[in-house]
């Protein structure tokens, strides 16, 4: 039996991460790509590469390298996202951080699949993208990254639809917050806003969910998002196409 190969970009923590060894443990060979290749990364697959994803030829050197090592790719996932920085609203952002945050975000998979299409198509392949629920409720001080992440959502659908006839399937999936260190570490998102609240980051994490309004009140876990890319990747239901899969916790009650 042929091994399945999988690409995964920003595969050092995270979703990524989890993404890498749930398809390792589904049989897949992965090659994961990431700025900055963790113990964890390699722990996970011997076929990690550091890469600049967000420069014009990281994402096709990333494909190239699995292309020489497996001789093909029957799976592509675009996870690796920028936020800009400073975080903030429209008037905060200059050129450069909506530069920035579109190279990492969209054009990472615009590029990444350009590469990989030849080999996927002659496979029959998938790709899957990792977008937000943020391309759907937009949120002021993330203008840069849902603006993006909505681009990315758009892009599934446009490549679901030009190539579903050579039998690629294009979904994306659309996570909602998820329990990474972007919530729990000095510095990101959830230690803002527990210095808004006037509260330490480490009384605060339990807060989080019920603050960003979850009804499940809990984070969804990496690992989740990971084991909806084994099931989009298995082809266990080959006419599902085009699909934006949400796990969001059910954030998005008007949508």
């Amino acid at each position: 039996m042929t091994t399945r190969v999988a690409v995964v970009t920003g595969a050092g923590r995270g979703i990524g991460l989890a993404t890498v060894r749930a398809l390792v443990a589904d049989g897949f060979a992965v090659v994961g790509g990431s700025r900055t290749v963790t113990d964890a990364l390699r722990e996970a697959t011997p076929d990690a590469l550091e890469v600049d994803l967000g420069t014009p030829d990281g994402p096709a050197r990333l494909v190239h390298s699995a292309l020489d090592r497996h001789g093909g790719i029957d799976l592509l996932v675009n996870n690796v996202a920028g936020t800009s920085t400073p975080a903030g609203g429209f008037l905060q952002l200059e050129d450069d951080a909506w530069r920035h945050t579109f190279d990492l975000t969209f054009m990472s998979a615009v590029r990444a699949t350009r590469a990989a299409l030849p080999s996927l198509l002659d496979r029959r392949g998938a790709v899957i993208n990792i977008s937000s629920v943020n391309a759907r409720l937009a949120h002021s001080r993330l203008v840069a990254y849902s603006a993006t992440k909505a681009a990315l959502s758009n892009l599934g659908k446009a490549l679901a639809e030009e190539f579903a006839g050579r039998g690629l399937r294009v979904n994306t999936i659309s996570p909602g917050p998820v329990r990474t260190d972007v919530w729990t570490r000095p510095g990101g998102a959830g230690d803002a806003l527990a210095q808004r609240a006037g509260v330490a980051l480490e009384d605060y994490t339990d807060q989080l969910p019920a603050v960003l309004g979850l009804p499940t009140g809990e984070f969804a876990d990496p690992d989740e998002v990971a084991a909806l890319v084994v099931f989009l990747a298995s082809g266990q239901v080959p006419n599902m196409s085009g699909s934006d899969v949400v796990i969001d916790g059910g954030m998005l009650r008007t949508f």
